[in-house]
C-alpha cells in the first residue's frame, strides 16, 4: 500500500514553528527504512498495512510532542500483492507522456 499523508501542529504556540514539527515527522518516516518521498504537500510511504500505519502513528507522536493538537490528512492506495508502486505509478504516466 501507499499512504500519502500530511501532518501539522495546530491549536497552540508550537516551539520552533510548523516546519520544525513537520521535519520531526519526516525524520521518523525516513528512519523507518520504507520507501518514501516528500513533496510540498504530502509525505508518501509504501509498505504493508501494519508497518505503514505504525510509521504514521510515530510521525503523529513526533508532532504531538511539540504541539497540543495535531492535524492529519491521509490518503491510501491499498493494493495487496504490489510493491514498488511509489515509483512505478509515476513511470507509467511518464511513459504515456513520451508517447504523445
Amino acid at each position: 500500500m501507499i499512504v500519502a499523508f500530511s501532518i501539522s501542529p495546530s491549536g497552540g504556540d508550537e516551539t520552533g514553528g510548523v516546519s520544525e514539527a513537520v521535519a520531526a515527522a519526516v525524520r521518523v518516516v525516513r528512519a523507518s527504512g520504507l520507501p518514501t518521498e516528500t513533496n510540498a504537500m504530502f509525505t508518501n510511504v509504501e509498505g504493508e498495512w501494519d508497518e505503514v500505519m505504525a510509521v504514521v502513528k510515530q510521525a503523529v507522536d513526533a508532532v504531538a510532542a511539540v504541539s497540543p493538537r495535531v492535524s492529519l490528512v491521509l490518503k491510501a492506495d491499498i493494493r495487496p500483492g504490489y510493491d514498488g508502486q511509489l515509483t512505478a505509478k509515476v513511470q507509467r504516466v511518464e511513459e504515456r507522456l513520451r508517447e504523445a
